[in-house]
């Protein structure tokens, strides 16, 4: 995915490597990891069905709700132009994963970004990216 910086106009193509998820117990990386799912992108490949998710619960000796949790992670950080500062800056707004923005309108996400950032004494990202972000998360959404 690209990135984009709040700061800079930096982009670097990657997907995000597991370790970026907040919401994950370490002994669960470490069993992710020996499994060989080291990217957000594998998480959400091995993952995409509810079958697939009890299986992944199962070898990492993890329940269901954990790994729809840290799917719902893995798709935030997957949004375009999203990176560790960004993550950090919707952290701040408490916006944890993908579920969060889909449960704010757009005016109440663009304000807990605003607001988030300020706290942070940072820039609020361009209006095209909240909206981008924003909308993405819309096609993102899971049944």
């Amino acid at each position: 995915m690209a990135r984009i910086t709040c700061h800079t106009t930096e982009v670097r193509r990657r997907v995000p490597p597991i370790t970026e998820l907040t919401r994950i117990e370490p002994a669960h990386l470490a069993r992710l990891e020996k499994q060989g799912i080291f990217t957000t992108g594998i998480l959400l490949d091995v993952s995409e069905t509810p079958t697939r998710r009890q299986s992944l619960a199962d070898h990492v000796a993890a329940t269901p709700n954990d790994v729809v949790r840290w799917r719902d992670e893995a798709l935030l950080l997957n949004l375009a132009g999203f990176g560790g500062t960004e993550h950090q800056l919707f952290i701040q707004a408490g916006i944890e994963g993908l579920r969060d923005v889909l449960g704010l309108d757009l005016e109440s996400f663009r304000t807990r970004l605003a607001r988030a950032a300020q706290e942070l004494n940072w820039e609020t990202p361009a209006e095209l990216m909240i909206g981008t972000w924003w909308e993405q998360a819309r096609t993102l959404q899971e049944a």
